[in-house]
């Protein structure tokens, strides 16, 4: 499957106004830290590519946004960027306690072990897996750790005090593992875990909370739809990529895009897709894969990179999930090389940060290539127009892989 230029290209003219919706990844943290690292990274970028962007705040919490203008490429462009906040839901799906997290972890391996879906994965790209098995592995050994210190401290106290040896070395254990949790941050087991879990927890259906977001959600895009800009650019990073998929399929399904209206455009970052696609009841996201990959309302561009060990770099959403349709137009497939757009200094020094890496879509390349996410979300070219001239990248997977292939009515 490949496009053309007059199948990506969707508007001639450039653009004044743009409004670009983030839907962020499962991320406990509020919507501010992204326009932290926006101003942060963007400034980065401006820099070294020599070009003008300026960020502020534009008052808005629901949905949270900021204002960016910019100079680039000789035009003025005027964006604003709205955040489509879920970190409430994620929250609440990781408040769970110390025993509850190993049989969430128990039962999330299990799913995914029955159904086949990491049996598929497997064939994809080992970094996801890695990632998936990564946190089991850790918390196990956080609980091996805790009883051998159980055992230590038993076999001391019962040099004075036999029968009190079991109970104090038991009771070591829940402060041990309590001390492993305060430190998440720096080890992410836990974190990855729920992240997974979350996904798994419905064998890949949306919980009733998450539909219901999803809801609202399309309500944003409609609203922007509806209002005097250019473009409209819905960006998904990670398991946000999905949710973008699912919200703009919502829209289309429904007759929300106006025909004359903004050029709507789908960019899609690091997704994390196969991990929910191949579970046996994600019939839904599977349908939205389906239809969405070949509509003419929208341009849809994915960009992955292998050097992101926690992304499914160049393997095509629709295509490995088994549910590409004749004609599928969609998603163009894009690398950001992170090894050639990143110098080899900073490189090696982001190399081994695996979940800093995941993130470095939205962050600034100090060898920059095509891919800018600056220019994209603030230049005067939409989406259609800056890759009109792009194939996807020789290297892509397409082949299904997944077992579970059904798809919602």
């Amino acid at each position: 499957m490949e496009q053309t230029d007059s199948e990506i290209q969707t508007a001639s003219g450039p653009v004044r106004r743009r409004r670009v919706i983030y839907v962020p990844g499962y991320d406990p943290f509020h919507a501010r830290r992204y326009r932290e690292l926006y101003r942060k990274q963007s400034r980065l970028q401006a820099e070294i590519s020599e070009y003008d962007l300026t960020v502020t705040s534009s008052g808005r919490s629901d949905p949270y946004g900021w204002h960016v203008d910019a100079r680039i490429e000789g035009a003025e462009v005027a964006t604003e960027i709205l955040v489509l906040g879920w970190s409430d839901i994620v929250k609440q799906s990781m408040d769970r306690g110390l025993w509850q997290t190993y049989v969430q972890a128990w039962h999330t391996f299990r799913i995914y072990v029955r159904s086949g879906a990491l049996a598929g994965v497997l064939m994809l790209r080992k970094g996801p897996v890695i990632a998936a098995l990564y946190p089991l592995a850790l918390l196990m050994l956080q609980l091996v750790i805790a009883l051998l210190i159980a055992w230590g401290v038993g076999t001391v106290i019962g040099l004075f005090a036999p029968w009190w040896a079991g109970v104090v070395g038991l009771a070591v254990v829940p402060p041990v593992l309590n001390w492993f949790a305060r430190h998440d941050n720096l080890l992410l087991a836990r974190y990855l875990m729920h992240n997974y879990a979350f996904s798994a927890q419905l064998g890949g259906a949306n919980p009733p909370e998450l539909e219901a977001r999803i809801a609202d959600f399309a309500e944003v895009v409609a609203e922007a739809l509806a209002s005097d800009v250019d473009e409209v650019l819905v960006v998904g990073h990670s398991s946000g990529a999905h949710l973008a998929v699912s919200i703009l399929s919502d829209l289309i399904r429904t007759g929300r895009v106006p025909e004359g209206g903004p050029v709507l455009s789908v960019l899609t970052l690091g997704h994390v897709i196969p991990m929910v696609s191949f579970l046996p009841t994600a019939d839904r996201l599977r349908a939205d894969l389906n239809f969405l990959s070949t509509r003419r309302e929208l341009v849809w561009i994915d960009v992955t990179a292998p050097g992101d060990g926690c992304a499914f770099a160049l393997c095509d959403p629709v295509g490995v999930s088994g549910v590409a349709p004749d004609g599928q137009k969609w998603p163009l497939m894009l690398s950001a090389a992170f090894s050639q757009t990143l110098s080899p200094a900073r490189w090696k020094a982001l190399r081994w940060r695996f979940f800093r890496l995941h993130f470095q879509y939205l962050c600034a390349f100090d060898q920059p290539g095509e891919y800018d996410y600056f220019r994209i979300t603030a230049g005067p070219q939409t989406l259609g127009q800056r890759f009109a001239h792009r194939k996807s990248s020789a290297s892509c997977k397409r082949m299904a892989v997944s077992r579970c292939r059904s798809m919602a009515a």
